[in-house]
């Protein structure tokens, strides 16, 4: 293996991820906090938005934003507290619960996206349209990578 400052590659991308997900989950509470909202919260709001076509159920939601259904469970409540998502039983099977937004997160939603998308630009200033599409690459091989090891 190649050292790179005493580090190889693999490594100093591990480590990195792992210091960029804390760093950005802490500059993201500090920045949500003037909306009474968590960086979970938030997570879980744009996951429901954007990669959904329909109100996804708990189950669904927690399988693409790689974490428990317990844990969407709980940040879902506290959303459904705040009146920003309501939580409702699916009408063909009442063991589901679906997760739809409310007028008032359409509002809240609305109001907040200048900050949102301002947080977006000042994280990825600088890197160019091709470093970017490397790093999706290399980030959506290692999600593929970890799905195969969670089978084990």
């Amino acid at each position: 293996m190649k050292k790179t400052d005493g580090m190889d590659n693999a490594q100093f991308i591990f480590g990195a991820v792992m210091v960029v997900a804390n760093r950005m989950d802490t500059l993201l509470e500090r920045e949500l906090s003037q909306f009474n909202i968590t960086a979970k919260q938030w997570f879980l709001s744009i996951s429901v938005a954007s990669l959904f076509e329909h109100p996804p159920t708990m189950k669904e939601a927690a399988r693409e934003m790689g974490t428990s259904h317990q844990n969407v469970k709980q940040v879902a409540l506290k959303l459904q507290e705040k009146k920003l998502l309501h939580l409702k039983k699916d009408e063909k099977d009442a063991r589901v619960t679906r997760l739809y937004f409310t007028k008032e997160s359409e509002e809240f939603w609305a109001k907040t996206s200048g900050e949102s998308l301002n947080f977006t630009l000042e994280l990825f200033a600088g890197i160019t349209e091709e470093e970017l599409a490397s790093t999706r690459n290399t980030l959506a091989k290692m999600m593929d990578n970890m799905s195969v090891m969670d089978k084990k």
